[in-house]
């Protein structure tokens, strides 16, 4: 039973990019057969309470000796940590805030990687038990972040999310991206706004021969 994990992270619920493409994803996978299953965790309508004690981001005998983390957030970690490693593809959708990633998936993040247990600590065979799975980053932006640009570079959520995702968790790392799509809103000229269309499309595209694809 092949199992999705979508994550949502965008604030709007309304006309959210991010939100659409990744909903073109979770459609197709569940066109492709009965048995393929969606889990989906809504980060902005459920957020998730940001870690409260230093001692969450180790597993326990990582820890000092008098650490004494709640025992509802550790319960959550494990939970959290079961249904990523659970999930045959991982699926986020990144909306660009503040040119980083929404707070409430970094919350998600600092759950989900743990050293010893989701990451290489001091046994890196049996440490990453992710190694080679399929994420599928959404990444939607309000600007223009085109190479050669003066924004180029001003994009802070893909590179911190490939740092965990695929560099910590070993997993194997693909993005969908659509950039302009703000443009219609603030008035921008007639060829950046046809030049959104044209990444959204291509974007819904991606995303639906990626399902197929991995699913």
């Amino acid at each position: 039973m092949p199992i999705l994990l979508q994550l949502d992270s965008s604030a709007d619920l309304v006309t959210s990019r991010s939100r659409a493409i990744t909903a073109t994803f979770a459609d197709t996978w569940r066109s492709l057969g009965a048995d393929h299953t969606v889990v989906h965790r809504d980060l902005h309508r459920e957020p998730l309470p940001h870690l409260t004690d230093a001692a969450l981001h180790f597993p326990p005998r990582l820890r000092p000796v008098d650490a004494n983390p709640s025992a509802e957030q550790e319960a959550l970690q494990q939970v959290l940590i079961s249904e990523l490693v659970a999930a045959d593809v991982l699926l986020i959708g990144v909306p660009l805030y503040n040119y980083s990633m929404p707070s409430t998936l970094k919350a998600w993040i600092d759950y989900i990687h743990l050293p010893a247990v989701t990451a290489p600590f001091d046994d890196p065979a049996s440490q990453q038990p992710l190694a080679g799975r399929p994420a599928v980053l959404v990444s939607t932006r309000g600007g223009v972040y085109d190479a050669g640009t003066s924004t180029e570079y001003d994009d802070h959520a893909l590179p911190a999310l490939s740092l965990i995702l695929a560099d910590a968790l070993g997993m194997t790392l693909e993005t969908i991206v659509a950039t302009r799509t703000l443009s219609e809103r603030f008035g921008a000229p007639a060829d950046e706004v046809a030049k959104q269309h044209q990444e959204l499309a291509a974007a819904h595209a991606s995303a639906a021969q990626a399902a197929r694809r991995l699913g």
